[in-house]
């Protein structure tokens, strides 16, 4: 069972999620928050597996909940997903280069909720990988300009640099494998080794530091 929570400063928002959860005979919404205060607080005793968390919001915003949540060693395990009204929001990398999984269109179908809740629990994929990679690609100049050092991708072996450029054009495993005539158990160790060579908490943060150490995504 996934135990899913919900912080969204919008009622609608948070009622129409609990609805369509609720037949869901793998997802549990454990619990709800109007803003990122109240939302820290449920999201700390309940522990969940996913967050579902507007970017935008009152007392604490979705990027600063996000790193208290990321920098908690007792919520190790639960991956956040940020919800957001726009497809190049100008928060989004920020959300994705403090450690969020992935993130999400508002106006996204039911079926995409749901199927985004199940793919990031598994760690499997990003969500909305073209538009994160148009978002990603628009701010990582800027957004690095702004200070910090680069990935050191020289660590990567040539291998290890495909595949990882092949997940930062939005490829899955199965996708990958395929294009590379790989396994994919075999795709998933070459990224199990590039995740632990640069330190990167999940998928989404490998494809902040591809872009961020000018690593050329195919097309």
């Amino acid at each position: 069972m996934i135990r899913l929570v919900v912080v969204d400063e919008e009622p609608l928002v948070r009622m129409g999620l609990r609805m369509l959860v609720e037949d869901e005979p793998d997802i549990a919404l454990v619990g709800t928050a109007a803003d990122g205060g109240l939302g820290l607080a449920v999201v700390r005793e309940q522990r969940p597996d996913v967050v579902l968390m507007d970017i935008r919001m009152p007392v604490l915003d979705g990027i600063e909940l996000l790193r208290r949540v990321v920098a908690d060693p007792e919520l190790a395990g639960t991956q956040v997903v940020m919800l957001t009204s726009f497809d190049l929001d100008e928060y989004v990398f920020d959300a994705l280069r403090a450690g969020a999984s992935g993130f999400l269109l508002k106006s996204a179908e039911p079926v995409e909720m749901l199927q985004a809740v199940r793919v990031v629990r598994a760690g499997q994929a990003l969500l909305s990988p073209a538009v994160t990679r148009r978002v990603i690609a628009r701010f990582a100049g800027p957004a690095f300009s702004r200070g910090g050092p680069k990935p050191r991708l020289s660590v990567l072996t040539e291998r290890e640099r495909e595949v990882v450029g092949w997940v930062a054009a939005g490829l899955s495993n199965d996708q990958i494998a395929e294009r590379l005539v790989l396994s994919p158990a075999t795709v998933r160790t070459h990224l199990s080794r590039a995740m632990s060579k640069l330190h990167a908490r999940d998928r989404a943060q490998l494809v902040v530091f591809a872009y961020q150490g000018g690593l050329a995504v195919p097309d």
